[in-house]
């Protein structure tokens, strides 16, 4: 699994380069502790946000003051949009200078703590 998730962040790097050659994207990593640098990595995630809001509309059961039962589902477009959010996250990231290993252990380390607090009745 590890791999495959090295692979999606090496695929954003090259897509982040592509951006940079043909859309003007900026250096990578941005500064973050520049306000140009904090506006920028604030725009994408109001663009990850945005794709997890069109996954959340898929969602059409999620109202619990509907009464019908919505049997319209397509699981497809709900993964694309959460797919959308997640290249999102990863640029983020990306841009803002962490590696996949600190991303990586980051993860790791906070999921312990979740487990942690819910084993502890947090």
């Amino acid at each position: 699994m590890e791999d495959k998730f090295k692979e999606m962040w090496v695929q954003q790097i090259e897509f982040i380069k592509l951006l940079q050659e043909k859309r003007g994207f900026p250096s990578c990593p941005v500064d973050i502790k520049t306000k140009q640098g904090q506006k920028f990595l604030k725009g994408l995630t109001h663009e990850c946000m945005h794709e997890l809001f069109e996954a959340n509309q898929c969602l059409k059961n999620g109202k619990d003051h509907r009464v019908t039962d919505v049997k319209d589902f397509n699981y497809d477009d709900y993964i694309v949009e959460l797919v959308d959010s997640f290249h999102y996250l990863l640029e983020i990231a990306i841009m803002s200078g962490v590696s996949l290993d600190e991303f990586y252990n980051s993860y790791m380390k906070k999921g312990i703590v979740n487990i942690k607090r819910i084993n502890e009745g947090y």
